[in-house]
């Protein structure tokens, strides 16, 4: 189940880029999460209660509100195949925070798969420098920090909400959010033509509301290593959709970086074998404040 979100996600890169308006990424961000957050809800029929109020607030910003935007901006400026491959890193940038949020400290192996994972964005950025655009790189590297950080407390948090609430505070969390800050920027919404129509109907329904459910799923089930490498299915599918049906370009040093980054992660998010087990921090449930 958890894999359905990131291969949503990943489509959602060639969507954003050949359907959508260019110019309203803040109201591409709330017509996306507000519609989606209200199917959830009807479907969860539970609301907030105390502390979720503003911890709905806090991880729909991070989870949903900045991060669409970002991912948004990042899908106009950058090929498809390049943004996903950059927000491939967010398994290894999920331990990092792990370990600072949750006290769960990375074995070497993950320091080693991060280091792996990086070098493969430069590698792969350093080859084709000239047509990678910085802000869509930016934007794409705030996206992965602010998700990861969303991520994690979520699993800290969330170990006893269910996936459908939960998707659903979140999602309305970030348009609560979100919903002032595109009018006074951005002014009314886009005129919506059929393509972008189309598009948002997609990235609502398959790329948000049921992704997010599924994705919630996991956190609850998994640890965050194990979702991060659920997580490679991201840049798996935004490549191989860029280059079978956007047409992009992907020669010899991107296929070097994008195994560098995959495998890196690979090696940063595998599950320690039993008799290391011992060593690692108890589970998110438990450690929950």
């Amino acid at each position: 189940m958890t894999a359905i979100a990131p291969i949503a996600w990943g489509s959602g890169y060639v969507v954003t880029r050949h359907l959508l308006p260019a110019d309203a990424p803040l109201w591409g961000g709330v017509l996306r999460a507000l519609p989606a957050g209200l199917v959830v809800l009807l479907l969860a029929r539970r609301l907030p209660q105390g502390s979720w109020w503003w911890r709905s607030l806090v991880l729909g910003t991070l989870n949903v509100g900045g991060f669409f935007v970002l991912v948004y901006v990042a899908g106009q400026r950058l090929p498809s195949s390049l943004a996903a491959t950059l927000m491939s890193a967010s398994a290894a940038c999920m331990l990092l925070f792990a370990w600072l949020l949750l006290h769960r400290r990375p074995r070497l192996a993950a320091a080693v798969g991060a280091a792996v994972g990086l070098a493969g964005v430069v590698v792969m950025l350093g080859f084709d420098a000239g047509g990678a655009d910085v802000w869509g790189v930016v934007a794409s590297l705030g996206a992965m920090v602010a998700s990861s950080v969303g991520f994690v407390l979520t699993s800290r948090w969330g170990a006893d909400v269910p996936a459908l609430p939960m998707t659903a505070w979140q999602l309305l969390g970030g348009s609560i959010v979100l919903l002032p800050v595109a009018v006074l920027i951005e002014g009314a919404p886009p005129a919506l033509t059929a393509p972008s129509a189309l598009g948002f109907a997609y990235l609502t329904l398959v790329a948000t509301a049921l992704a997010y459910v599924a994705w919630f799923s996991g956190l609850r089930r998994l640890s965050p290593g194990v979702v991060g490498v659920v997580g490679l299915l991201n840049p798996v599918t935004g490549v191989v959709l860029g280059v079978l049906v956007a047409g992009e370009a992907f020669g010899v040093p991107q296929a070097i970086g994008v195994a560098l980054v995959l495998s890196g992660i690979m090696l940063g998010a595998a599950q320690p074998r039993p008799a290391e087990r011992s060593a690692i921090a108890p589970p998110v449930a438990q450690s929950r404040t």
